[in-house]
This record gives structure tokens, C-alpha cells and sequence, in this order.
């Protein structure tokens, strides 16, 4: 559900996070920016730096763990089960 007002501070941040890996238009609609891109990035560039996290663009949201549950990571297994 989108903000009705822009958010800031950690709530903003944790709504970036949340909606990264849909786009920086998804993102900053639900993070109540419309499609005011410009100030959605600078807003959580600010909110980040303000909680000492230094963030480039929405991407660098997205962790490992986010990824890896996406199926976006890799596998690692043998190539027959009796190979290890």
C-alpha cells in the first residue's frame, strides 16, 4: 500500500528496501514520492547518510540474504550424488 505522504528517516529506508527489486518507479510510489524520482533518491540518500549508510543508488538496498530468496543466487552442488 503506498504512503499518502512522502515518508523519511528509517521509515523510508525500510520501505526502500523493501520494494527495490521491483524499481525505482515502484519504490517511489509506494514510498508515497509518486513518480517524483528525483526526490525520492535524494530523500534516502539523506536518510542514509543520516544513520551513517552509504548508499549509490536503490540497488545497493537489496542484500544477499533478498536475493539469494528471489532465486537470484547460484547453486552449488555436486555433479552426481555420489560425487562431493
Amino acid at each position: 500500500m503506498a504512503s499518502s505522504q512522502p515518508l523519511k528517516g528509517i521509515e523510508l529506508i525500510d520501505c526502500a528496501k523493501a520494494n527495490a527489486q521491483q524499481g525505482i518507479a515502484t519504490a517511489a510510489e509506494l514510498c508515497g514520492y509518486g513518480s517524483d524520482l528525483n526526490t525520492f533518491e535524494r530523500e534516502l540518500k539523506q536518510a542514509c547518510q543520516n544513520i551513517g549508510v552509504e548508499v549509490k543508488e536503490l540497488s545497493d538496498l537489496i542484500t544477499d540474504q533478498q536475493m539469494m530468496q528471489q532465486g537470484m543466487g547460484i547453486e552449488i552442488a555436486p555433479d552426481t550424488p555420489s560425487e562431493l
